[in-house]
């Protein structure tokens, strides 16, 4: 697995500078935190993979740029909410129960986040629900730290063995 690694590395510094590949990771990671589908986390592996030197600057390019999607996202369910209010004629069928849910829990509920699909979908509803922006941001930023943290560990433990 580790020569599979250090090939596929090789193959990626034959096209890749290591500023680009911060750029590629900002876009991913931005991509990742909206309703769009995507995986960051692929793009981290293979940045960290051909240059390790840049695991932290790496980290917090990831981080930043999935949070600024998620802050796309959150302002994408605020809009909503105004353009539902603003144009009653249309019927959304919400899960009241989830809303409620989310409403009691309030921004702690965020730390997840990071969990593919259903997280962008918590933090489209924290926008619907306006919870309050900076706790929501800070409670996201934790649980994307916190995933992102666990992969660049995991790369450098992985590129350690070898």
């Amino acid at each position: 697995m580790l020569e599979s690694l250090n090939q596929f590395a090789a193959w990626m510094q034959s096209w890749l500078s290591a500023e680009a590949g911060l750029w590629g990771l900002f876009g991913s990671a931005f991509l990742s935190a909206t309703i769009l589908p995507g995986s960051s986390e692929v793009v981290l592996i293979a940045l960290l993979t051909a240059y390790p030197s840049l695991a932290w600057p790496a980290f917090g390019v990831a981080l930043l740029g999935n949070l600024t999607g998620a802050l796309l996202t959150f302002g994408m369910g605020h809009a909503a909410r105004q353009g539902y209010q603003r144009f009653q004629r249309v019927r959304w069928k919400l899960d009241e129960r989830q809303m409620q849910r989310l409403h009691r829990w309030g921004p702690p509920a965020l730390f997840l986040s990071f969990v593919p699909l259903a997280g962008d979908a918590l933090v489209l509803a924290a926008g619907w629900l306006r919870l309050d922006l900076a706790r929501s941001m800070a409670w996201i930023a934790l649980g994307k730290a916190a995933r992102y943290l666990l992969v660049v560990l995991g790369v450098q433990g992985v590129l350690a063995l070898g």
